[in-house]
């Protein structure tokens, strides 16, 4: 019995739901469509060069909250999870995770993604235990501040060995599953890290230290 690990966008799913999120309030005219595009495609190219400011990309995609009821969110984001999330879940992902479910392990993901797009994706997933960007409330909205340790890059272990003082466990056994070279910190710290699906830059630090290299897309 271990803790599995599972980094969410582009892991256990196909594709990335925090750059999913800002394409489909484009396409739902809920934001000014061209400039709001280009800095959603902008910031995701940054991510996956390892050059993201998570604060300057935190103060764009959470403005949004802000400028909305929290009703009306939850019913756009119903919408996201049924036509772009559910066909994003990849039907080995979810063998993956009954496969530590039945071994006994404690599920856990952990993503740089804010807790608002990730919590109802990790409650489709079956997985209770989610870290992840959280996201300020005050009187019943969102603020469009995140507070906290952002679950980024070094941020993930932070989060991650808070989590495990609280919560009296340890990292003995644990197994983490990422796909992108922004999360060696924490692969670094577990027993059995997997890179799945990796980016160049994570394969071939996972070629060079014997790590497993994974697919789960068809």
């Amino acid at each position: 019995m271990a803790l599995a690990i599972f980094d969410l966008d582009n892991t256990l799913l196909h594709g990335d739901s925090d750059h999913a999120w800002g394409e489909f309030v484009v396409t739902r005219g809920i934001v000014e469509a061209e400039s709001y595009q280009a800095r959603n495609d902008a910031f995701a190219q940054a991510y996956m060069a390892g050059e993201l400011d998570i604060q300057e990309y935190l103060a764009f995609c959470l403005r949004l909250l802000a400028e909305h009821p929290e009703e009306q969110l939850a019913l756009w984001h119903r919408q996201f999870m049924e036509e772009v999330i559910n066909p994003m879940v990849l039907p080995k992902a979810l063998e993956l995770i009954e496969r530590h479910r039945r071994a006994g392990d404690t599920l856990m993901i952990i993503t740089a993604t804010n807790r608002f797009v990730t919590g109802p994706i990790a409650e489709r997933l079956g997985i209770d235990i989610l870290l992840a960007t959280e996201c300020e409330r005050a009187d019943g909205r969102y603020t469009g501040r995140s507070t906290d340790v952002p679950c980024f890059r070094e941020g993930k272990v932070t989060r991650l060995q808070r989590w495990l003082k609280e919560n009296d466990a340890s990292l003995e056994g644990a197994w983490f599953y990422s796909d992108s070279h922004n999360d060696l910190p924490l692969l670094q710290l577990v027993e059995n890290p997997v890179a799945v699906d990796p980016d160049a830059t994570l394969r071939a630090h996972a070629q060079q230290n014997g790590w497993p290299i994974l697919s789960l897309r068809d």
